[in-house]
């Protein structure tokens, strides 16, 4: 049995790994939990799972459960999430959190010989090269929760010691597929706000609406599976059934293909190699019917197009693409900048000065502050 430590369980991608566990209590059993502030539902969590360890993003949340949970040990804040990570009896643990704040419990827990099913990008895409090369030294699992990026994994597998010549990344286009530059500088955040596939929380979405999302998973890839973001293509696929794919130096390509649940990727990371029943529903390729694939225009999603820039010349560039992006996403959901202006701000950031080294963890916490103050003073 797995034991499994899940670092943000009130969000979307907690809630559903914790779906997998309920549904097969047989294969594994919930060492440590921690939310930020949905105390609610995370009280609830506390009573069906019952782990050793659970963690409030604010100590008053803490000690109130702890209160109510007698033989649970709560802790809270940074401190309590990376003893989570390293302390709890865990041999998996789930990274499902928000932002910058996941960088710091992986890279320790990787250092305490953890395998890691990851879904917070910017692990990778501010981290990239201190995690992975940790990954190598510690000789971890380091696995994929991304759908897109499981679906590349999958179809690695089985292919060692075959070189891959192309990933193909696919991407549902957003609410804005096939606008033009000129269009995308007037869409308002209702439209912004208006994904035609799915429910989002809102940073999200924007980063889905200016194809932001899809840049960082560029990165994330380019790390993950070492290859140059050249042979690293997005193709929009707004049927969301080809979930990513890899071609082969034969010219052969494989896909992953499945309905749309993030439980799928996360019952994989979880029990790779093997794969578990009881998870995903049936495709229905005839219900499906055509698969279409298109080019993605990147003069108008220039988001995009600035993230292949920030992979391409390495260093800080992707910190300070990651930062500036939140930042001035932030910004446009207070209404204080145009949709337009966010591509413009990040593309600002980046031409601030060179790229410079990143050697460890504080390198990347004051790139990140640094561009943060930046925009905020634009």
């Amino acid at each position: 049995m797995k034991k499994i430590a899940i670092l943000g369980s009130t969000g979307s991608i907690g809630t559903q790994s914790l779906d997998v566990v309920r549904n097969h209590p047989e294969e594994f059993a919930v060492t440590a939990l921690t939310c930020g502030k949905n105390i609610d539902l995370f009280r609830e969590q506390l009573k069906e799972f019952k782990p050793a360890l659970a963690v409030c993003g604010a100590r008053e949340d803490a000690e109130k459960l702890a209160a109510e949970f007698p033989g649970i040990k709560f802790s809270w804040g940074m401190d309590g999430i990376v003893d989570a990570a390293v302390n709890s009896d865990s041999t998996v643990v789930i990274n499902s959190l928000l932002g910058m704040m996941g960088i710091r419990p992986t890279y320790e827990a990787i250092k305490a010989g953890k395998d890691i099913a990851f879904a917070n990008k910017e692990t990778l895409v501010a981290g990239g090269s201190l995690i992975m090369d940790a990954v190598k030294k510690y000789g971890i699992n380091f696995l994929p929760v991304d759908s897109e990026h499981s679906a590349i994994f999958q179809c690695i597998q089985g292919n060692d010691g075959n070189p891959v010549k192309r990933i193909i990344l696919t991407a549902s286009g957003g609410p804005f597929r096939g606008y033009t530059r000129e269009q995308m500088m007037n869409v308002t955040k209702a439209q912004a706000l208006k994904h035609p596939r799915w429910t989002m929380g809102a940073k999200i979405t924007i980063d889905s609406a200016t194809m932001m999302n899809k840049g960082l998973e560029v990165i994330e890839a380019s790390w993950l599976f070492d290859m140059d973001p050249k042979d690293i293509e997005v193709h929009v696929h707004p049927e969301s059934i080809l979930h990513s794919a890899v071609e082969f130096m034969d010219g052969s390509v494989i896909g992953q293909m499945g309905r749309p649940d993030m439980r799928v990727p996360i019952a994989y990371a979880l029990s790779w190699p093997r794969r578990l029943d009881k998870v995903g529903e049936p495709l229905d390729l005839f219900a499906a019917g055509a698969l279409h694939f298109e080019k993605p225009d990147l003069n108008a999603f220039q988001c995009l197009r600035l993230a292949y820039r920030a992979i391409e010349e390495g260093k800080s560039s992707p910190i300070v693409l990651n930062a500036a992006n939140e930042e001035a996403v932030a910004a446009f959901l207070r209404d204080e900048i145009s949709f337009g202006q966010i591509g413009q701000l990040v593309e600002a950031a980046l031409d601030r000065k060179a790229p410079s080294e990143i050697t460890c963890l504080e390198d990347i916490f004051e790139v990140e502050r640094e561009t943060r103050e930046f925009i905020r003073n634009k």
